[in-house]
């Protein structure tokens, strides 16, 4: 197999994206379709557009997918790989149905999907499944697409993919390198991912599992992060995994603790320094810039901690080399080779879902690669 048909039998490449509003009156429409089924009131609804109306009336999410594909596509033109890369979102423009339809007139007959969430959980996998096969009927049903025509795999859910842990080590270790005179029991380096339901959680993994693979994934990858750390900078640091952009009714039961009131807790034992590191976000978007480079910087001044956030994976080379091995790896399986599946920390989540894997609990909707 040479470097040119390293992707056979796959004709494109999707990166399949949650998509942002890229102008003041986007922002609505965007958050009525991320919360359609929800039953929010446009009154909540205008409490988070206030967030995006704070950075400009623009999401940064778009902007950085397009850095991410640009950096793909020279990663491909080092290796020599000719597959062209397209984009779809699935809650703004340019819409996975548009996309794939444009891909479809373009020859494209069998895509595979790099999604830009990274764990298990229904949110951050199956729910893009179950929009990659709306988008699916959507072509069907309209005529442009005849059914069964055009194949859609993805890659396997990549938070445990050597190359995600290796940049984020190497970005939180670079961080710590600045607090290099503070005393250990000074520092405490705070892990961040997206808050997620409880139930959500409990229920994230294979249905024939234990459930919690969304927080257990996290978890591995932040104390592996810290003993790596620990052991290039010879030292005793501690740290804890904590959550951020919470939603929902304050009945409903989430991951806990936030990462406001977690900082809090630090400054009441003594903590002056806190290295925090989004781990569960690969690049820059809102859930960074407002809620951690605005709210969260915001705590850590008023309680007097010196904060450095630590870049997320962007477009490091280390990350996206990554991401190719996998659109590789992906690619030899579907050619019936037995590619290995490098796993760290933890094991290597299948490229096809398993039947059952992290459902979605208010309705049961038809979802693409997968056994179920």
């Amino acid at each position: 197999m040479t470097e040119a048909n390293a992707l056979e039998p796959y004709d494109a490449v999707l990166l399949a994206s949650f998509g942002g509003p890229e102008k003041a009156d986007e922002i609505m429409p965007f958050l009525r379709r991320v919360t359609a089924g929800r039953g929010i009131p446009d009154e909540r609804l205008a409490d988070v557009a206030h967030h995006y109306e704070i950075m400009g009336g623009r999401s940064p999410i778009n902007d950085q997918n397009r850095a991410l594909i640009a950096a793909l596509r020279a990663e491909f033109e080092r290796r020599g790989i000719t597959t062209p890369i397209v984009w779809g979102n699935r809650n703004s423009e340019p819409f996975l149905a548009d996309t794939l339809r444009e891909a479809y007139a373009d020859g494209a007959r069998r895509v595979v999907t790099l999604t830009t969430s990274a764990y298990s959980s229904y949110s951050s996998c199956r729910q893009y499944r179950e929009d990659l096969a709306a988008a699916s009927h959507e072509l069907s049903e309209d005529g442009s697409v005849p059914e069964g025509a055009l194949s859609i795999d993805k890659v396997r859910q990549f938070a445990t993919h050597p190359s995600f842990a290796r940049t984020n080590t190497r970005l939180v270790t670079d961080a710590l390198r600045e607090f290099a005179g503070v005393p250990d029991e000074q520092v405490q380096v705070v892990f961040v991912t997206h808050s997620i339901p409880l139930a959500m959680d409990d229920t994230s993994g294979p249905g024939d599992g234990d459930g919690n693979l969304y927080w257990q994934q996290h978890d591995e990858l932040g104390a592996a992060i810290l003993s790596e750390a620990n052991a290039t900078l010879s030292r005793e640091l501690e740290g804890a995994l904590v959550y951020c952009s919470r939603s929902g009714p304050p009945s409903q039961p989430w991951l806990e603790p936030d990462i406001n009131d977690h900082l809090e807790n630090l400054a009441e034992r003594g903590v002056t320094h806190v290295v925090v590191a989004p781990i569960g976000f690969i690049s820059d978007h809102m859930e960074v810039a407002f809620d951690l480079d605005t709210e969260a910087a915001e705590t850590a001044e008023r309680l007097g901690l010196t904060m450095r956030r630590v870049p997320t994976v962007g477009v490091d080379p280390e990350f996206v080399h990554g991401l190719v091995d996998l659109l590789e790896e992906r690619a030899a399986e579907t050619r019936g080779e037995s590619p290995e599946h490098p796993a760290w920390p933890g094991e290597a989540r299948p490229s096809v879902c398993e039947p059952g894997c992290c459902p979605n609990l208010r309705a049961a909707k038809p979802a693409l690669c997968g056994r179920d």
